[in-house]
């Protein structure tokens, strides 16, 4: 039980990929700290993913770099469950001091005196340094113009778990990343009925000339980008590593039975209408497809490669009906659409993070996780410093930074002048 009066040198509020990191670098550098989990580690992959969900990176790329996934194909994608398993393996290992069924509800700066004070469902505490390590996926983002009432069922990704589990009938799923197309093919492969709603996105290749596309982005130097390119700072990329990994082609997918439709628009009086942009969205994923073929054949014959060609990746599927004649309204009832799935992403949630340190769009104020509050510091932001910081090797890399960054602060509030020293 933690009490009024409980202090704690270092507070990281999340077990998952970014707080079990977290907690690795801070015991190596002798930090004392505490981690809270308001449900179990690695919640969002146990109950915030669906049953048939793989990891979009192989197994040797997405670990932390002193721990291999057991008994799994390096090149293969690791299930929810394997991920879960990994985190918890490596929690043990590193010995993360991790405290289960307690949240934080609300985090405040100390008046007149250093450091926090943290509200949690288990007592007050305080905490000289505090990470905020709950990561990006934290609230689910339905759009505005979803249907209110009426008989349809309507869920986030996040809720989705099986075909089984939806109502019998057709399913408009919304959205065009990874998620809403691994949904939209497993729903096709059950035998539902599947519209899928399309917008702008990337569509890199799963892997091409015997190397993953992770592979790539890293050879290019992509990881480290610091920062998106302008104008793709909310770009969806669809990606897959679903039947062991393959490549996300939307013309194959309407040849295979999936509908495709534009971005979806309004929903009023029953209907569902689409904007007319199908066509183009899916040329620009083209685009960025052959593009990434390119470079990659570019930089196999600058380096003098020994990787095969692989013409076939450059073909392209004809254009399916739905593209060719593409579907602007929609009568659901008529189409016998039962359920809408929203694969629109998330939202940040920081509402009990009562401190001055966000911009007017609620996001954190940080230079590499560092908050422009003293002592706090945040852990798994997209491009916290680089592209790959969601990924968990990524995340590993930024806690190192992070906890640098903390024990560089301690050592400056340890310091006592001469005075002080002598009276010691």
């Amino acid at each position: 039980m933690m009490g009024e009066k409980t202090l704690i040198d270092t507070l990281v509020v999340g077990a998952g990929q970014a707080g079990i990191a977290m907690s690795e670098h801070l015991s190596r550098n002798a930090v004392p700290h505490l981690v809270l989990e308001r449900d179990r580690i690695a919640e969002c992959w146990r109950s915030g993913r669906w049953d048939s969900l793989m990891a979009n990176g192989p197994a040797w790329h997405d670990r932390f770099p002193d721990l291999e996934f057991q008994d799994f194909d390096p090149d293969g994608f690791p299930g929810k469950d394997r991920v879960v398993a990994y985190l918890e393996a490596y929690a043990r290992k590193c010995a993360a001091p991790v405290r289960t069924g307690v949240e934080v509800r609300a985090l405040r700066r100390n008046e007149g005196r250093p450091g926090f004070a943290i509200v949690t469902t288990d007592g007050l505490c305080e905490a000289n340094n505090v990470v905020v390590a709950t990561g990006a996926f934290q609230r689910p983002k339905i759009p505005p113009i979803a249907p209110k009432g009426g008989a349809l069922t309507q869920i986030h990704s996040v809720d989705y778990r099986n075909p089984s589990k939806l109502p019998e009938g057709a399913v408009l799923v919304v959205g065009s990343g990874s998620s809403g197309v691994q949904i939209a093919e497993e729903l096709n492969e059950s035998g539902r009925k599947v519209y899928l709603s399309v917008g702008p996105h990337d569509r890199p290749p799963r892997g091409y000339r015997n190397r993953d596309y992770c592979w790539w982005l890293g050879v290019f130097g992509e990881w480290d980008a610091s920062t998106p390119a302008p104008g793709r700072e909310h770009v969806t990329i669809a990606v897959s590593g679903t039947r062991g990994g393959h490549t996300i082609d939307f013309r194959r997918l309407a040849l295979e039975g999936v509908t495709l439709v534009g971005r979806t628009e309004s929903f009023r009086a029953g209907r569902a209408t689409f904007r007319p942009d199908l066509a183009e969205n899916i040329a620009r994923g083209d685009r960025h497809y052959l593009a990434v073929l390119d470079r990659a054949d570019a930089y196999v014959e600058r380096n003098g490669l020994d990787l095969p060609p692989e013409p076939e990746a450059r073909r392209i599927y004809p254009e399916p009906e739905c593209v060719t004649h593409p579907i602007l309204e929609l009568d659901l009832a008529r189409a016998g659409i039962s359920s809408i799935i929203w694969a629109t992403g998330y939202v940040s949630d920081y509402s009990w993070v009562q401190v001055d340190t966000f911009d007017a769009n609620g996001r954190p104020r940080h230079q590499r996780g560092v908050a422009s509050e003293p002592g706090l510091y945040f852990l798994g932001l997209p491009y916290q410093s680089r592209r790959g910081s969601s990924f968990i090797w990524g995340v590993w890399h930024d806690a190192k930074y992070v906890a640098d960054q903390i024990v560089i602060r301690r050592q400056y509030l340890a310091y006592r002048d001469a005075s002080q020293r002598k009276a010691l």
